[in-house]
């Protein structure tokens, strides 16, 4: 299986599957130096791990992550920083019923189409328990990062939204409720609709916001590599994204020019942000933000026809633990792929000058 790593000189492999002994992976490009606050590596994962509240899943996983090589006395050595993270809680019989049989809108079918063999025990490889690799290496590169900001936010569940713009809020407050979003009358809707649809045994999709704040003008190549484009693969790498806009997207399509230009302040900032912080590719040291749309879950409680390896039509009911939302715990995916791309043209921008 290729496709295992990202970045091009702060650059993570990870490797693992849902229900094996460990996740794990190897950050590669990490400069010398750098402090490390496990702690704060530790509260990461925290942030993203099955079982913090009613409406996420209840697999109880403490997550801890386990550091092999590549950090000394507390700081990076610039060699290979290995760590790992074993399971705890596998309950791999809950997927017994799916071995000879394909989950509606799962990885399943292609798996054994492109594969020959799958572990059918939560997904494997394709599970979203995968990205808990990506939130430790993330959380590396916001130490390297310091002082650029990367804050993500609830901003729709289903048909709920958080009206006011971001700059309107304290996105800060994302963190005093169980669905991240820091507007709170929003937050509470949010959270009764994610109980609903997980009491009619269904899933529900959502939106996630993430602003960048600090982050100096340059970064970013104008034809190919350009720092939105990349952004952008990093989010549609992520389990269950559906959809990424930067900026004014989708709804600048409906715009004029006249109305949609961000004109300049004499000290080179703009007047409006419809960039989204990014022009020709490269930053314009405004904040970066973007949307990043998540689909319901797959797995849900109810009963749905399938086919079997040999091309019967079966019934499947979904069994095993399961979010009825990802979102909530999507926000900390988000930043962490943030801080990995932009740790990552930081280093690429260096190498230019």
């Amino acid at each position: 299986m290729a496709g295992n790593s990202f970045g091009k000189i702060f650059k993570l492999t990870t490797f693992g599957e849902s229900h094996g002994v460990a996740l794990g992976g190897v950050l590669d490009g990490c400069p010398a130096g750098i402090s490390i606050d496990f702690d704060a590596i530790q509260n990461e994962m925290n942030r993203r791990k099955p079982g913090q509240s009613a409406i996420v899943t209840q697999r109880k996983e403490p997550d801890e992550v386990k550091f092999l090589s590549g950090v000394f006395e507390g700081k990076t050595t610039g060699t290979s920083i290995g760590f790992i993270i074993e399971n705890a809680n596998q309950k791999s019989h809950d997927y017994s019923h799916i071995k000879d049989s394909f989950r509606p809108s799962h990885a399943d079918y292609v798996y054994e189409k492109k594969y020959g063999v799958r572990d059918y025990r939560g997904g494997g490889r394709s599970s979203a328990r995968e990205t808990a690799c990506r939130v430790v290496a993330g959380a590396v590169a916001k130490q390297f990062l310091k002082d650029i900001e990367i804050q993500a936010f609830t901003s729709s569940v289903g048909d709920i939204f958080m009206e006011k713009p971001y700059q309107d809020v304290d996105i800060s407050n994302a963190e005093n409720n169980i669905v991240r979003c820091p507007d709170t009358e929003t937050a509470d809707r949010m959270i009764s609709k994610i109980k609903e649809i997980r009491k009619a045994g269904d899933t529900i999709g959502g939106t996630v916001t993430c602003v960048i704040k600090n982050v100096p003008i340059g970064l970013g190549e104008p034809v190919f590599d350009k720092l939105h484009a990349e952004l952008g693969k990093a989010m549609l790498s992520i389990n269950a994204v559906k959809g990424f806009e930067y900026g004014s997207g989708f709804c600048g399509a409906k715009m004029k020019g006249s109305e949609h230009n961000d004109l300049y302040n004499t000290d080179g900032t703009t007047k409006t942000n419809l960039s989204g912080g990014i022009q020709g590719g490269i930053s314009n040291g405004m904040d970066i933000y973007f949307r990043v749309a998540f689909k319901p879950v797959a797995t849900i409680m109810q009963t749905q026809d399938t086919i079997d390896k040999d091309g019967n039509i079966v019934k499947m009911e979904g069994k095993g633990r399961h979010d009825p939302c990802v979102v909530p715990r999507a926000v900390p995916i988000v930043e962490a792929m943030a801080a990995l791309v932009l740790a990552d043209y930081f280093l690429l921008d260096k190498t230019y000058q």
